[in-house]
């Protein structure tokens, strides 16, 4: 089994070591330099650019520049997707992102994490959980979301929020670490 197997799986694995993931994050992260690089007046080619670093992206598709990611190809956005400066995804497992969602500034997206055990981590060693985000959701500037996370379709989430649980739909949370503060009442919705 290869390391990025074994991401994909949830399990330990050499993200520092393996020749194969190194050379995939080097790939990314020369396409993300070219594209942060790009004259952002040129729509056209940001849009052109974004889809080969992605592994797939709908209709409507923005993220302001800088973007950095790990590797790209487990990101899959929907159709109007927006993300404002400084959007951070550590795709070690797979992100996958609903329609109709917008991100504020300096958020980060972390499938990644390190074992507790000093020894494994001295390994270079880390596990990577996958990340769900539904339809229709506003994620607010500063946010953090960990490992392993779903976050239901039409909730909100709250500026600095550091999100470690998984969130329902149609509700408003934020704090750290983030809780639903309320539902979104019928009559707020549309």
């Amino acid at each position: 089994m290869t390391e990025a197997e074994k991401a994909l799986l949830g399990l330990l694995y050499d993200a520092n070591g393996d020749p194969a993931l190194i050379a995939a994050r080097n790939k990314a992260k020369y396409l993300l330099h070219l594209y942060n690089h790009t004259d952002p007046r040129d729509s056209e080619s940001r849009d052109s650019q974004l889809r080969v670093i992605l592994g797939k992206a709908g209709s409507g598709l923005l993220i302001e520049q800088p973007f950095y990611c790990d590797y790209g190809n487990n990101i899959e956005v929907g159709d109007n997707f927006y993300a404002n400066h400084n959007l951070v995804i550590l795709d070690g497992n797979r992100v996958t992102i609903g329609n109709n969602v917008f991100i504020a500034p300096n958020v980060g997206i972390h499938t990644a994490g390190h074992p507790l055990d000093p020894h494994q981590r001295n390994q270079g060693l880390e596990y990577a959980k996958p990340i769900t985000i539904g339809d229709n959701v506003w994620i607010g500037a500063g946010v953090n979301i960990l490992p392993g996370v779903t976050i239901g379709s039409n909730t909100v989430i709250g500026a600095g929020s550091v999100v470690t649980k998984s969130l329902p739909a149609w509700v408003v949370a934020a704090g750290n670490p983030c809780r639903v503060l309320r539902a979104i009442d019928d009559s707020e919705k549309s």
